[in-house]
């Protein structure tokens, strides 16, 4: 792991030659790691969008998967933090997150492999992550493309869809994330707009299917976009999706709250082809350096929020993508 203003120029450089690698910041864009020609390197393993360094098959044999939620006292106080922010007006929206310790039979390069998501990471001794969520995407032609994902709900319950477009919670915390990814792009880019707003998607987990609710806005990147790739992405550090809104003081809530930092949980990793740039937020994160292993799930919280659903919604979030 390095500086990340030293990876920060390091990205700069390659993306103005044209040369591929793969890069990632931790939340507190404290550490990054940069890899030139990923394609042909095995040590980390990835997968983005189908874009790959290494083969995912593997048996599909039965596991043990069994997590040790914290007790909901113990998240109501770190709640009770953040709603004060909020009342205050402190903040509008704030990702709460935290580690639930996991035990599995399963090593984690096979946890890796079995995963089905769109982006997935596996960091020997580090984490494994399979991420649904997007980051940022940047065509060749400079357009960029940020798809934050606001709302979850047990795919089976009755009416599952009508209930979470319903919801006046979930709805206000989805506009408020959209309009803070709409500002972050237009520090950047220029012409920013909403191009699909709350469209839902299914995803299969372990703990049974969910629906999780997203919106994509996209602008227009300079021309020159290649040469300063790497400012680009680290302007718009955090991810607001999983920070809220105002960002700065958000994230001094955060802290207030949590204790301890998220490292990379949370941060972003993608891949730079040459051409375009694909990215995507360190979401659905097992931690590798603790024993036992961590997973790190979190959700937002707004004045409304209801501090049993939110513990709910972050333990239905620690789960494996099989």
């Amino acid at each position: 792991m390095r500086n990340a203003s030293d990876v920060v120029r390091d990205m700069n450089r390659a993306g103005a030659a044209g040369r591929p690698f793969l890069f990632g910041f931790d939340f507190e864009l404290t550490h990054a790691f940069f890899i030139p020609d990923p394609l042909h390197q095995t040590e980390v393993r990835f997968n983005l969008r189908g874009v790959s360094n290494a083969s995912d098959d593997g048996p599909e044999v039965p596991y043990a998967f069994e997590r040790t939620p914290e007790p909901e006292t113990t998240y109501a106080r770190r709640f009770d933090i953040i709603r004060a922010g909020l009342l205050r007006g402190d903040s509008f929206l704030t990702n709460l997150t935290v580690r639930t310790p996991i035990r599995t039979d399963l090593a984690p390069d096979a946890i890796y492999r079995r995963a089905r998501a769109l982006y997935k990471m596996y960091y020997p001794g580090a984490f494994v992550c399979f991420s649904p969520e997007r980051f940022v995407r940047i065509d060749a032609d400079g357009t960029i493309a940020s798809n934050p994902m606001k709302g979850t709900i047990d795919a089976r319950l009755p009416r599952a869809r009508e209930r979470i477009l319903a919801d006046p919670k979930e709805t206000a915390e989805h506009n408020t994330i959209v309009d803070l990814i709409r500002n972050d792009l237009s520090m950047v880019a220029d012409g920013v707009h909403v191009r699909r707003f709350r469209y839902i998607d299914r995803l299969e987990t372990s703990a049974g299917p969910i629906l999780q609710v997203s919106s994509e806005i996209v602008g227009c990147l300079a021309t020159d976009w290649r040469s300063h790739v790497g400012d680009v992405i680290a302007r718009l550090l955090p991810a607001g999706s999983v920070s809220g809104a105002p960002k700065d003081a958000t994230v001094r809530l955060i802290r207030q709250a949590e204790q301890t930092p998220r490292g990379f949980y949370t941060g972003v990793f993608g891949l730079f082809d040459g051409h375009t740039l694909d990215s995507a937020v360190f979401i659905r994160f097992i931690d590798l350096t603790t024993d036992p292993f961590t997973y790190q799930s979190g959700g937002g919280i707004t004045a409304r929020s209801r501090m049993h659903d939110e513990y709910e919604e972050v333990i239905q979030k620690v789960y494996l993508p099989f």
